[in-house]
């Protein structure tokens, strides 16, 4: 079997490859195709993070296990089949961590007859813009208690601040 998946590129213009790769596919090569796909090298670090359909990012599958015992999960020791199991299924690829060009990977149809040449561009739209465009990280405000702690006039000094029972 086959899959034929759409990528995205998280830019304000359109830009997407729909490519049909072999289900047995790791996530390394996949890697490699994306970024050819859409004109960059495949040098800089990468990693994919399996996603819900809101798009939320979950774990991560890194380019290489930087584990100590190598026994984690890593691009190369993870295969499509067992990430995409049904159409629709979702990832988030991040290429470049200095320019975070950041990728939506949706499985749009599983292709049951045996396809030749793959992996393979089927539809390509739109060109990557020259530089990668800002991202605006959010976290939510998790220590209000503290920082009102800390605001508060309850301080004349650092050293008055019990950090191991507050």
């Amino acid at each position: 079997m086959a899959y034929k998946i759409r990528i995205i590129l998280d830019v304000e213009k359109d830009v997407f490859r729909d490519i049909v790769v072999n289900e047995a596919t790791n996530l390394e090569d996949l890697h490699f195709f994306i970024a050819k796909s859409f004109g960059f090298n495949g040098q800089e670090m990468a990693s994919f993070y399996k996603s819900n359909n809101e798009w939320e990012q979950g774990d991560e599958i890194p380019l290489f296990d930087m584990s100590e015992d190598d026994i984690n999960i890593s691009m190369s020791n993870c295969l499509l089949n067992h990430i995409f199991t049904k159409v629709g299924d979702k990832l988030i690829y991040v290429y470049d961590f200095f320019s975070m060009w950041t990728f939506f990977v949706e499985l749009s149809e599983i292709i049951k007859e045996k396809e030749k040449d793959l992996p393979k561009i089927t539809l390509s739209f739109g060109f990557p813009p020259e530089k990668a465009p800002e991202k605006e990280f959010k976290a939510d405000k998790m220590y209000d208690d503290y920082d009102n702690f800390l605001d508060s006039d309850e301080l004349e000094d650092i050293d008055d601040i019990d950090f191991d029972n507050y």
